[in-house]
């Protein structure tokens, strides 16, 4: 999947126009990408199109090789994931951010070939996620 049709794809679930759906993008990306430990947040982001990667990488340390410094893990929950979405893409209420997460979700699971959520790259950040995110990734796959 392209870059551009990962965009589309999020603008079109979302009912808004692409430089939105990039902002969308841009929340989600920055609170899973911290959510999964700095390798598993590295392995999304080798097979991400160039144009998504930097929007995984941003602020993300790197060390001269390339890879992710070691970081902690921000153990957040499906409630305090949706609000810091909801602030950073500045999205009404709580419903649209859990509906923007949701697309951006579906989406990363196109990309990686897993249409349930529980295949390949798509079961490796599942199987970082705490029981109530757990949920939300994989709702995301039946929508």
């Amino acid at each position: 999947m392209t870059e551009r049709h990962f965009v589309g794809e999020v603008a079109d679930a979302l009912l808004c126009d692409r430089q939105r759906a990039e902002s969308v993008i841009f929340a989600v990306f920055q609170e899973l990408s911290h959510r999964l430990t700095a390798r598993e947040a590295a392995d999304v982001a080798a097979q991400l199109p160039t144009g998504l990667k930097r929007l995984w990488n941003v602020g993300e340390p790197l060390s001269g090789a390339g890879e992710a410094l070691s970081r902690p893990v921000e153990k957040i929950h499906r409630a305090e994931l949706i609000e810091r979405v909801r602030q950073r893409a500045a999205l009404p209420d709580d419903e649209e951010a859990e509906g923007a997460v949701r697309a951006v979700f579906r989406a990363l699971q196109r990309l990686f070939g897993s249409p349930r959520g529980r295949e390949g790259e798509a079961w490796d950040v599942f199987s970082q996620l705490p029981k109530d995110l757990k949920q939300l990734w994989l709702d995301a796959a039946r929508h």
